[in-house]
């Protein structure tokens, strides 16, 4: 398998409008305008995608209408977080076999557990599978911090070759590449420009569900091209959206719906977007212009 790199969509997860089932058609559409909007690959299952909020069969669907919707063309990322062991590891392994190309993994996230007690969660997933691991650092939810010293020691098991940063730290990218050097490949979570000129290889991008195609070329121009102050044009330009859709499903779901991709409500306790949120998504959408020209391409 090639390198993760770039700019990967975190996807929401659709449900049917009175929220009992994953809506599968509406998923298919998802996946379908991300790959021809140009995005490099999806991440599935994360905290974006409710991934606390659905069955175990759901999750089986999920993984499997997502790979073989994407039939290869791009890597599918499923997150495959559990507060015990042994379901984390049976999720991974599930993934694998349903044709995964990567695992993200936040650590447990009510138990606080200590540095060695994560080094062992970690290596017995990372024993299980034979996919690449992305570990996920936010301790905003998951009450832990992976710290560069830990990111490194977990460098050293096969499997695990990425994260992604989400402590809001900025320098934390240049303290896991000086700790693990080139065993890990760090992703930014936050501060996305600003982290791939300090070497990240790429983005988990919220914003990405509602304006794809400039989400990934964020990366492109950046890094790729290496036209810093062409990236830092179009993150100043993008902000807005990132901003309006980090750490809320509900503003995520109801951008898409604002661009033609409706796909549902979140599922409760979370409740959906406000009409303030609408009035001011539509604007920022409005300003940002041509928000919409992935979804008329795919259309036609």
């Amino acid at each position: 398998m090639k390198e993760l790199r770039g700019s990967y969509t975190v996807l929401i997860t659709p449900f049917t409008r009175d929220g009992a089932s994953v809506d599968e058609p509406a998923l298919r559409n998802l996946v379908e305008w991300q790959i021809r909007s140009g995005v490099p690959g999806l991440i599935i299952l994360g905290s974006t995608g409710e991934f606390l909020s659905v069955s175990d069969d759901e999750r089986a669907r999920l993984v499997e209408a997502t790979v073989d919707q994407a039939a290869g063309r791009i890597p599918i990322v499923v997150g495959t977080a559990a507060e015990w062991t042994d379901t984390a590891v049976r999720y991974s392994r599930e993934a694998e076999a349903a044709g995964a190309d990567a695992l993200m993994i936040v650590p447990p996230f009510y138990c606080e557990p200590d540095e060695e007690e994560l080094f062992l969660h970690y290596r017995r997933i990372g024993e299980s599978v034979s996919i690449p691991i992305m570990l996920y650092n936010n301790p905003f939810y998951a009450n832990v911090d992976l710290e560069p010293p830990l990111v490194a020691r977990l460098s050293g098991i096969d499997t695990i070759r990425y994260i992604k940063e989400s402590s809001g730290d900025i320098a934390r990218i240049q303290a896991i590449r000086r700790e693990a050097g080139d065993r890990m490949t760090v992703f930014a979570g936050f501060h996305a420009y600003d982290g791939f000129l300090l070497g990240a290889q790429g983005w988990v991008s919220v914003s990405g569900n509602v304006i794809p195609e400039l989400s990934a070329r964020l990366f492109d121009v950046t890094v790729n091209e290496g036209d810093h102050a062409a990236g830092r044009a179009l993150s100043d330009r993008i902000l807005p959206i990132v901003n309006a859709t980090d750490g809320s499903v509900a503003r995520t779901k109801l951008g898409l719906e604002l661009v033609g991709m409706p796909c549902g409500a979140p599922r409760p306790p979370r409740r959906p977007a406000t009409a303030a949120d609408r009035e001011t998504l539509s604007k920022m959408l409005r300003d940002l212009g041509g928000a919409l020209a992935g979804v008329e391409r795919s259309a036609a």
